[in-house]
């Protein structure tokens, strides 16, 4: 981001509108980090049986998102601000959309839990975003829309779990990756 972007405002002291933008399009961002990263929880008594996998097996279902999450979240970061925080966010998206795509597509183990490691990868949305936002918005917005970037994980572990849960009980369980 360029220096000219750095904590806008207008005349009046209030955020631009662009500056609202940023911040409802990173906690969606953030919300749907965090849904993904609980989506497979309650099929996870199933995933032996849907996979052909010992339950031991499946559970790095649940372990390789939270490995590469903790390994990828701060040499993202380190990458931000080498290459753009911008430019991060969105590769870390791409390789949550990819993962989720191969997680929606697979029936064995191993493109499951490669499918979620890849998911994992972008788990440092939030820290990017509420760097981003450190970038972009006015000193007197930036706390306000920090503690709503936070706040994304919460909702999105909120909303994801039962959301999963309904749709592991109706639907097939790939359909969890495609929404």
């Amino acid at each position: 981001m360029s220096d000219a972007l750095a904590r806008p405002t207008d005349a009046e002291g209030s955020a631009p509108p662009r500056s609202t933008a940023v911040v409802a399009v990173l906690a969606f961002a953030g919300i749907v980090v965090s849904l993904m990263q609980t989506l497979v929880i309650p099929i996870v008594p199933e995933l032996p049986k849907l996979l052909d996998a010992s339950a031991s097996n499946t559970a790095w279902a649940v372990t390789a998102t939270l490995l590469a999450a903790a390994v990828a979240t701060p040499v993202v970061g380190r990458l931000g601000d080498m290459f753009g925080k911008r430019r991060m966010l969105l590769v870390s998206i791409v390789l949550l959309i990819s993962g989720s795509v191969v997680c929606a597509l697979s029936d064995s183990l191993i493109p499951m839990i490669a499918g979620r490691a890849l998911q994992g990868l972008a788990a440092a949305v939030v820290p990017l975003g509420i760097s981003i936002m450190r970038d972009v918005l006015p000193s007197e917005r930036l706390a306000g829309s920090t503690a709503l970037m936070s706040a994304s994980l919460g909702v999105g572990g909120a909303l994801g779990l039962p959301s999963a849960a309904f749709i592991a009980d109706n639907f097939d369980w790939h359909i969890l990756f495609w929404t």
